[in-house]
């Protein structure tokens, strides 16, 4: 039964300033968390360097954070790792929206026909935020697990997104005229990525011919729900000598169609 007793809304101090809403330990758990994200973990030094906090103080937010199994440390009691806990309320957040759930079946298509890994992501604070992979049973392949931010510009699924984005909203994402280099292939200026955006619409996939890892290559396209918006970028990812220029349209076609079938079973026109 619904519960109509169910509190709604936002607390009186919400429109406060942040620096009188804002729980300070808090917000330094949340950075631990952050910090420890990755998978090679951190040692409580590296985490206070990191942090500029001191040992000590880590040392209390970490024991927290343990005893609850939101982070956890290596059985040499030297480096620090995300825990289960952080796991499992993550997984709320793919739980929350269906596509992941409506693309499972399609990525497994695509990994299958394609022999390569495909991938799913989402806009988020301006990167890419990969949230389900399925592998090539491949040696060789593409790493993305969910979780992974990578930038916009240097992404075939931030590519695909950024090809559905307006002037303003392109705007707002890329106030610096110069772009972040990873590779030599990597686009140069927000004219050069508004260039190749033209392009991603006229063909109708993404492409990323190692500009963020080199020997790396990935097709993508975007995934539009009910209102036509892009809510995630599909791709398939792999190494360059197993996607020759040969293969990427083929490749890209059958990207923007799983693309197209995920976008419809979202109830896309």
């Amino acid at each position: 039964m619904q519960n109509t007793n169910r509190r709604r809304g936002r607390p009186k101090s919400f429109n406060e300033p942040q620096s009188q809403s804002v729980i300070q330990s808090l917000d330094r758990a949340l950075d631990v968390l952050e910090a420890l994200s990755s998978p090679e973990g951190m040692t409580l030094s590296e985490l206070s360097a990191h942090l500029d906090q001191s040992p000590a103080t880590m040392h209390r937010v970490l024991a927290t954070l343990e005893r609850r199994d939101f982070v956890e440390i290596s059985p040499d009691r030297q480096i620090w790792f995300i825990g289960p806990e952080a796991y499992r309320l993550g997984a709320a957040f793919l739980r929350r929206s269906n596509v992941v759930e409506r693309s499972r079946p399609i990525m497994r298509e695509l990994m299958l026909e394609t022999g390569e890994t495909s991938n799913l992501g989402i806009e988020k604070n301006g990167n890419v935020l990969f949230i389900s992979q399925v592998e090539t049973h491949e040696s060789i392949r593409a790493f993305f697990p969910p979780g992974t931010l990578s930038p916009l510009h240097a992404s075939g699924i931030g590519k695909a997104l950024l090809s559905t984005y307006d002037e303003d909203r392109l705007s707002s994402l890329f106030k610096n005229p110069a772009l972040k280099r990873f590779t030599e292939n990597t686009l140069r200026s927000v004219s050069q990525l508004k260039e190749e955006l033209l392009a991603t619409r006229a063909r109708g996939y993404a492409f990323d011919d190692e500009e963020r890892t080199k020997g790396m290559r990935c097709v993508a396209a975007p995934i539009l729900n009910v209102h036509g918006e892009a809510v995630a970028g599909i791709s398939v990812s792999g190494p360059t000598h197993r996607m020759p220029d040969r293969l990427t349209r083929q490749i890209g076609e059958r990207v923007a169609e799983a693309a197209k079938t995920v976008s419809r079973r979202l109830g896309s026109a």
